[in-house]
């Protein structure tokens, strides 16, 4: 008996079919399920992008955005998804972030976009793994635990306060959060690499710092002109540029300095200038060139990644959170009397123009609730990109080996369960909630939670000292902060400022 030919229209549904088993099985033998767990329900958006743009969108920092909204409320706080290239499994849930930064280099690594890693280096904190990560991380630490207490750091801090308020003068309004763009990138470069703002080679590196930060925010499109590719020179001009003092310094510590011929605005001719040698004691540089054995080994793409890591870090989170500290105490008029109360008692008990010490900082009770409050509310990150190293089952759910894992910290931070008027500024709540720094996640979890921010937070409090008994401020009443996901203002945070009698 001759059999009946097939032709297209017969094939295509036996072909879909045939299609549809085989991706059932592979997806079976790639996400093994143990009767227990299961990959958490979501959506995988469009081919190739997913998710990314929804999840990506700007909204107000003081919110998870509408995109976590509707998945929270359809699927959990745990969801799937496909964000940046890959499958992807994100967590609003506090248990849940707090297992994955805790499992860190056991069931999880970091895993940041290629596209980042092509601007930050291959040596980048945020890159790095294991003893890698250990050994870098723990220069940070300890570079940031000796400067915290210096009071050549709080001195640093105060001078440029000082210079900024002065640069103030006569004027009604600024632009808040570029003003301190300003103050914290130039503390950073001083600290870092004792250079002061207004050298050339500082102002060189300052602009490229920016076009570098820059690339950050932009499309991951490195074509000329574009600002990722612009981004990629400016970190490569930076890196020149440290490898520069470095060698500049190393020279000085061993030989004596030779006879230069430098202008009178201090250039050398060489790029580094007559201020550059860290004859003022503690910046970071000299210590990525001490002799202790972990930094001995350190190469020079090692130590850039380090000073540009630090600078990044004092730089750009601490200028949102200054600005994000005077949005809210403007709308918040009881903790601001409060938060000036503080500090004018403060200033009653040191003489005339006398500095501000490490002492004083431990007084800042109220001050440290402020900030902390304003990390809760604000969300100066709003999440992690972290990977499965295995298949990992939690909560009833499965992680399979290889996804993306996204703790969003702005999950806990604003989740109504965990908080009472939880979109409420409201910096008491940190001394009657005495389980509240559990359920908070503001500069991360576990080995990788944010080296510097003792330091920063130090920072913080001896600026807004000054700013608080020097101006009063009224925010604009169209500014809010949106995050993007980093966090910027509607309009870079316009502020009405009003000189009051000065206290120095």
């Amino acid at each position: 008996m001759d059999m009946m030919p097939l032709d297209l229209p017969t094939l295509f549904p036996l072909i879909l079919a045939l299609l549809a088993t085989a991706l059932l099985l592979l997806r079976r033998q790639k996400h093994p399920k143990n009767g227990c767990c299961n990959v958490p329900k979501g959506t995988m958006g469009w081919p190739f992008i997913g998710e990314t743009l929804e999840f990506l969108s700007p909204h107000r920092s003081n919110s998870i955005g509408t995109f976590l909204q509707q998945r929270c409320s359809r699927y959990g706080k745990v969801f799937k998804s496909h964000l940046f290239g890959s499958p992807a499994i994100v967590s609003c849930d506090n248990e849940f972030n707090m297992f994955i930064l805790q499992n860190e280099g056991k069931l999880f690594q970091a895993s940041y976009p290629k596209a980042m890693q092509g601007i930050l280096g291959q040596y980048s904190l945020l890159i790095v793994s294991g003893e890698h990560h250990r050994k870098l991380r723990g220069i940070a630490v300890s570079f940031s635990a000796m400067s915290k207490s210096s009071p050549v750091f709080h001195s640093r801090i105060e001078k440029l306060a000082f210079s900024m308020f002065e640069s103030w003068r006569g004027r009604r309004e600024i632009s808040f959060l570029e003003e301190m763009k300003k103050f914290t990138l130039s503390l950073m470069v001083k600290t870092v690499l004792s250079i002061d703002p207004e050298e050339p080679v500082a102002m060189r590196f300052l602009q490229d710092f920016r076009t570098y930060m820059k690339g950050f925010i932009s499309l991951p499109l490195n074509v000329p002109g574009s600002a990722y590719a612009k981004a990629v020179k400016a970190r490569a001009r930076l890196s020149r540029t440290v490898k520069e003092i470095i060698k500049q310094r190393e020279m000085t510590t061993t030989t004596p300095a030779p006879a230069r011929t430098c202008s009178n605005d201090g250039n050398c001719g060489d790029g580094i200038t007559t201020t550059s040698s860290g004859e003022e004691n503690g910046d970071f540089l000299e210590v990525i060139l001490s002799k202790h054995s972990s930094i001995r080994q350190m190469n020079d793409d090692e130590k850039v990644s380090s000073v540009l890591d630090i600078v990044l870090g004092g730089y750009e989170t601490t200028s949102t959170l200054i600005s994000l500290i005077v949005y809210f105490l403007h709308r918040s008029p009881a903790a601001l009397l409060a938060f000036k109360e503080e500090h004018e008692a403060i200033r009653r008990n040191k003489g005339k123009g006398q500095p501000l010490g490490w002492e004083d900082y431990q007084k800042m009770d109220f001050t440290r609730n402020v900030t902390k409050e304003a990390v809760r509310c604000g969300n100066l990150v709003k999440f992690l990109h972290r990977k499965a190293l295995q298949d990992v089952e939690f909560k009833g759910h499965l992680i399979p080996r290889g996804w993306k894992v996204l703790p969003v910290l702005a999950g806990p931070n604003l989740d109504p369960s965990l908080h009472h008027d939880h979109l409420q500024f409201n910096p008491w709540r940190w001394t009657e909630d005495k389980e509240i720094g559990k359920k908070t996640m503001g500069y991360g979890g576990g080995p990788r939670v944010c080296p510097g921010s003792d330091l920063a937070k130090v920072m913080v409090a001896f600026f807004l000292h000054h700013l608080v008994l020097t101006y009063r401020w009224k925010v604009k009443e169209d500014e809010y902060p949106i995050a993007y996901p980093y966090v910027e203002f509607r309009n870079g945070l316009q502020v009405e400022i009003e000189p009051v009698e000065s206290h120095v």
